[in-house]
């Protein structure tokens, strides 16, 4: 756990959920100042439907809000909520679809991390007057300071069942300057422990937050010309079926393509947006022993290296890390992965992590 010697004023990104709100109470234990912050993002300007959980995005956010303030209350601390809807609509809904529109798959929540809940989220309530030393949140990770450098270096938590780095793996150094991350050294059964301790049952029961739109069907973020229906084609180019619009479809997916009849299950394991074609094939064409990825954020490292280097890489949140060789490419900044198993559904539009042990390296977003 990350114990600050000076007493300081910290901001949480409170959401109502056990973990944001056992780190503020936490820091309050430690002495801290503690002001929590909710962000409200949603607008209204999608048809989605209330399911009654919580979520990142949706139209469930007033409720979400309703439960930060009363937490709020509880922990005896001031409560901010931080209009962000517009923005929220340009950075990661409207990145969301063009994503989507190019025939990618991409991480709104990595997205959302880096330009809104460290980026906007605190320039934003400064903008409003609050004041502030450090921001901390609930998530699942570690920060240090590296001794000789004195660069920030985020590494997995504790508990690696719930490890969040991978969603943080696009932080700059000044945000991991400013961070705080109280649970990184805990265990989520340890959490819900004390929550209930401190007679948090309630917080504690409380079922997990859905990421992003519960459904995963985003059709309802594109508009009708943005949903043109084209072929579904095998890897020969042999018309298969019609597809309903490429912005319904993600690499590895089998449920959903209409195609039967076939002797072997069929997967997407392209999609063509020039075209507008959904390529698919058997399941061992979704293996790939190699990956190309752009736009790195180094986060742990002061330069990319230059010298091929062994890794430990995750494509997607819920992929084990598979041991690979990265190098650098042969266009400015782009890496090249080889994985020394290959590996299913490598996703472009997803980040790729690549770590050292317990060390996130650095991260970039999965081109080919």
């Amino acid at each position: 756990m990350h114990h600050e010697s000076k007493k300081l004023t910290i901001a949480v990104g409170l959401s109502g959920g056990v973990d944001s709100s056992v780190a503020a109470w936490l820091l309050k234990q430690q002495g801290h100042a503690v002001i929590g912050l909710t962000m409200q993002i949603w607008d209204g300007s999608l048809p989605l439907a209330d399911e009654g959980r919580s979520g990142c995005y949706g139209p469930g956010e007033p409720r979400d809000i309703e439960a930060a303030r009363a937490l709020a209350a509880r922990l005896d601390i001031p409560h901010h909520v931080v209009p962000l809807a517009p923005e929220y609509a340009t950075e990661v809904l409207e990145y969301f679809r063009e994503e989507y529109r190019a025939g990618r798959t991409p991480n709104p929540c990595v997205r959302c991390n880096r330009t809104m809940k460290f980026g906007l989220l605190l320039d934003r309530a400064r903008a409003m007057g609050i004041t502030f030393d450090k921001f901390a949140t609930g998530h699942y990770a570690r920060v240090d300071q590296e001794p000789v450098s004195g660069r920030w270096q985020l590494r997995r938590a504790l508990d690696p069942a719930k490890d969040q780095t991978y969603f943080l793996s696009r932080l700059s150094q000044t945000q991991l300057s400013q961070v705080l991350f109280p649970l990184g050294g805990m265990t989520k059964p340890e959490v819900k422990a004390i929550a209930r301790e401190i007679g948090w049952d309630d917080v504690a029961d409380k079922p997990e937050s859905q990421n992003f739109i519960e459904s995963k069907d985003y059709g309802v973020l594109f508009s009708e010309r943005e949903q043109t229906p084209g072929p579904i084609v095998d890897a020969a180019g042999k018309v298969l079926g019609q597809h309903r619009g490429i912005v319904h479809y993600t690499v590895g997916q089998r449920k959903g393509l209409g195609l039967g009849g076939t002797a072997d299950p069929l997967y997407v394991i392209r999609l063509d947006a020039c075209s507008n074609t959904v390529v698919v094939g058997t399941h061992s064409d979704l293996f790939s022993s190699r990956l190309t990825a752009l736009d790195m954020n180094w986060v742990s490292l002061a330069t990319a290296p230059q010298e091929p280097r062994r890794i430990q890489a995750k494509i997607r949140q819920q992929h084990k890390e598979a041991p690979a060789t990265i190098q650098m490419g042969s266009t400015d900044g782009a890496v090249e992965a080889l994985f020394d198993e290959p590996q299913m559904s490598i996703t472009p539009g997803q980040v790729v992590a690549f770590y050292d042990n317990d060390l996130v390296l650095g991260s970039g977003i999965i081109s080919a």
